[in-house]
């Protein structure tokens, strides 16, 4: 009886061990910080203080941090939201990848955030769905605004942005979280549950992810294929709703038919180009002109996939070739922050991407619009219901 007491012990002091350590040490991995510091002139450090940033791309809540408190692992939180002067913080809800997850094929067979759910002891209901892992990460996004005091506020029409915004110009120390969704899977095959993110405060959805899904094809899936029937009833809704389609990770055939079909502006959230960084994640010039036709944008990342190189210049000069071919409104920042990549530098450090577009010859006007103003627009106008239904293609 001793050894068997003395056995269930052990195990029980490894459970608590790894339930207690082992989602930090995963996390610590995946994302990391390399490179810098960053020199920064006078010039980008004065410009920095009077922009209003905004990202369009982070997958914090995927981990288990207090958003609001100070952390030494990954890359936003809200203390460093507040050093790098971001007044807007897009938050992810990532509630599905693939097994060996890689840039060219997938399958979506598999899932790796079924265990990251368990390990993290996470509700038991997110252990099984994917609507309900999202829901939970809008739990999560109230609770740090809470325990925040007034430093964090969820945004979910472009009234809240403009009141952010002003007060932010007022000297207030508030800084803006708006929900999106990375991969529309966790619909879970019903329309129905669209209004379900919606009243839970989701305002962007990615269509897709790593895999292919039941709305359209992957640029990592199998198939590749275009926009499913169920996939434009989603985009037909969200449109409807005032809520913002973003085809990043999107095959090249759903692309084209979002932006042959869409009727308002749509996001590529995070990612690059092909011209500066050839890789299969990113987009060609062609769809960079057809987002430009649509009146969208394109948030570019500082991971090496997307930019080559985790360098503040080799995110400029993605930046600058979007200016060369979409034109200076149809371009801003998707960091891709915590969403297991290793960057030059953390949201803190944001003044390091100001300074290498002031070394790249920008205006100020110009640096505006790209840290924070085409992403402000876009989304005012974006996050407004449509007045009357759409009707037709």
């Amino acid at each position: 009886m001793r050894k068997l007491l003395i056995g269930l012990g052990l195990l029980a002091a490894l459970a608590i061990g790894f339930f207690a350590f082992a989602p930090g040490i995963a996390e610590s991995g995946m994302n990391r910080v390399v490179g810098g510091p960053w020199p920064v002139g006078t010039r980008a450090a004065a410009l920095h203080r009077q922009l209003a940033i905004v990202d369009l791309h982070g997958d914090t809540l995927l981990w288990q941090r207090k958003l609001n408190e100070p952390a030494t692992r990954g890359h936003i939180d809200l203390p460093r939201l507040e050093a790098g002067h971001v007044a807007l913080q897009v938050f992810s809800s990532v509630t599905k990848t693939p097994r060996g997850q890689n840039y060219e094929s997938n399958s979506a067979d598999t899932d790796n955030i079924t265990l990251l759910a368990i390990a993290q002891l996470q509700p038991p209901r997110t252990w099984t769905s994917l609507l309900e892992r999202s829901l939970w990460h809008a739990e999560k996004m109230q609770m740090a605004i809470k325990a925040a005091n007034g430093r964090l506020r969820l945004i979910r029409t472009g009234s809240d942005l403009s009141r952010l915004l002003d007060e932010r110009a007022q000297g207030r120390p508030v800084t803006g979280a708006l929900l999106s969704v990375e991969g529309a899977h966790n619909l879970e095959g019903k329309l129905s549950n669209l209004a379900v993110l919606r009243s839970a405060g989701f305002r962007m959805i990615g269509l897709v992810h790593f895999f292919d899904n039941e709305l359209g094809g992957s640029m990592h899936g199998e198939k590749k294929g275009g926009l499913t029937p169920f996939g434009l009833s989603v985009v037909r809704e969200m449109e409807a709703r005032g809520m913002i389609v973003d085809i990043a990770h999107a095959s090249p055939a759903t692309v084209a038919d979002v932006l042959r079909l869409a009727h308002r502006p749509v996001v590529v959230s995070h990612g690059g180009v092909k011209a500066t960084c050839d890789t299969p994640r990113n987009l060609s010039d062609d769809q960079l002109r057809a987002l430009a036709r649509n009146g969208g944008m394109i948030g570019i990342g500082y991971w090496d996939a997307a930019v080559c190189t985790p360098t503040p210049a080799a995110t400029a000069r993605a930046i600058l070739h979007v200016i060369q071919v979409a034109g200076i409104d149809h371009v801003g920042l998707g960091s891709d922050f915590d969403g297991s990549v290793t960057t030059g530098f953390d949201t803190a450090h944001l003044v390091a991407v100001t300074e290498a577009l002031v070394q790249a010859g920008l205006s100020d006007a110009d640096i505006a619009k790209v840290m924070g103003g085409n992403a402000v627009r876009l989304l005012t106008a974006g996050l407004a219901p449509l007045a009357a239904p759409v009707v037709g293609g």
